[in-house]
Parts: C-alpha cells; sequence; structure tokens
C-alpha cells in the first residue's frame, strides 16, 4: 500500500521538532529572534525594516543548520532502516524531508516580522520620534524567498554529506572561503560573483529586486542547492542501510 505523500510530510515534520538538537536550536531562534529585534529597537530607534533585517543575523546561520539536521538525525539516530521499510521508494522521503525547513524558514520570517511591529512602535514611544514603518511587501518577500534559498542550501549539504557535523562546517566555512577566492584577483573576483550564494542572494535579501542578477542567482543556486540535493538523492538511494 502506497504511503500518501502529505502522511509523509506530516511525519517528517514531526520528526524536525521531535528531537533534542532540534528542539533547542529552534528555542535558541526564536529567544535571539526576540532578544535581538528589541534590543537593536531601543539602540537604533523605531526602523521597521531593519529591525526586520536583524533577526537575519542568526536566520542566515541556524536556519540552513536547521535543515542540515531535518536530513541527517535519520542517520545519526540510526532511524532510516524503518523509515525506508515503509517507504522503500527513498526520493519520497527526501521530497517530504525539504518541506517542513522550508516551510520553518518562511514561518521564521513572518514570525520576525510580528516580532519587529511591536518593537518598532515601542522604541518609538521609548525614544520620542516617529517610527518608520518601511517594510515593504517587495522588501519582505525576497527577504523571505532568501531565507528559504540558505534553508534548501543546508537540507541539500545535509542530504549530500549525510553526516551533521561535516556539513555544518563546510557551510559555515563557505563564507570565508569565497571571500578567499574573491581575492585571488580578477578570475576568483568572477567565480565568487557567480557562485558565491551570500553575493548573488544578497540583493533579493535586501527587496533589490532590480540589482538582482537572475543568471548569477541560478548559477549559485544550482551549485548549492539543485546538484547537491540531486547527488544527496542519489547516494540516499543507494547507500546500504544498516
Amino acid at each position: 500500500m502506497t504511503v500518501p505523500f502529505h502522511r509523509l510530510l506530516i511525519v517528517e515534520t514531526r520528526k524536525l521538532f521531535d528531537t533534542r538538537s532540534a528542539m533547542i536550536l529552534t528555542a535558541v531562534l526564536l529567544l535571539l529572534t526576540v532578544a535581538a529585534i528589541a534590543g537593536r529597537g531601543l539602540y537604533i530607534g523605531p526602523d521597521l525594516q531593519r529591525l526586520v533585517w536583524t533577526a537575519g543575523l542568526g536566520y542566515a546561520n541556524l536556519l540552513p543548520v536547521l535543515g542540515i539536521l531535518t536530513v541527517t538525525n535519520e542517520w545519526s539516530h540510526r532511524t532510516a532502516l524503518t523509515t525506508f521499510a515503509l517507504e522503500p521508494r527513498r526520493w519520497r522521503v527526501m521530497a517530504a524531508k525539504a518541506v517542513p525547513p522550508t516551510l520553518a524558514a518562511a514561518v521564521a520570517s513572518l514570525f520576525a516580522l510580528l516580532v519587529a511591529v511591536p518593537a518598532t512602535a515601542l522604541a518609538g514611544a521609548v525614544r520620542h520620534v516617529p517610527a518608520h514603518w518601511n517594510a515593504t511587501p517587495a522588501t519582505m518577500a525576497g527577504w523571505t524567498a532568501t531565507n528559504v534559498l540558505f534553508t534548501l542550501a543546508g537540507v541539500a549539504l545535509g542530504a549530500l554529506l549525510l553526516n551533521a557535523p561535516a556539513a555544518i562546517v563546510v557551510y559555515l566555512a563557505s563564507t570565508g572561503v569565497w571571500n578567499a577566492v574573491a581575492m585571488l584577483g580578477g578570475t576568483g573576483e568572477t567565480l565568487a560573483e557567480w557562485l558565491d550564494l551570500n553575493r548573488t542572494a544578497a540583493p533579493l535579501a535586501t527587496g533589490d529586486w532590480a540589482d538582482v542578477a537572475p543568471a548569477r542567482l541560478a548559477a549559485s543556486a544550482a551549485l548549492w542547492i539543485v546538484i547537491p540535493l540531486l547527488l544527496g538523492v542519489v547516494r540516499v538511494s543507494r547507500r546500504e542501510v544498516r
């Protein structure tokens, strides 16, 4: 009997928050978002857009880690045998695993906005200055899309490496590596401009849609998301489960 895909989604969503590491990471993410937005609101004043972006300081690192853990926990906790026995078509399981962290990234972006709105109003009242309600729908859409892209990059790395520590190190070190590559000269700078997801997604993150280079964003997304995710699905499909 075929397991309905919506049931796989429900199971994988529950797995996302069932493990101790995921629960701790989620709690840290929520607390850090509230603390960072509230603290910066009192420091810089009532600027809604800048307060929302404050959450991105934590999101850029923690959301991809959540995506990595979503894929790798199956192997570190040795539950893959049970999962793939119930659903032998492993690509369906991998597809179901990619959805919950993606939705979590979108929800986290909305949560940051919901925290930033009262923080902006409160900062304006405390500092006795008018609030700047300047977070446009286009800006929020771009910022949310960027969070989703980075989270999917974490999912893809987790699927490719199937090892949480290794995937986390590779992801966190990638920014420094690309900065070093960009310093190697014209060729290095060109490679970084086309293949560094942080650089190609920067205009999207700030809502500057006119400055987004679709070809460069597609190239970096292919390198960090599409290719490793496809290779990861192939690896999971062929890997012996014990």
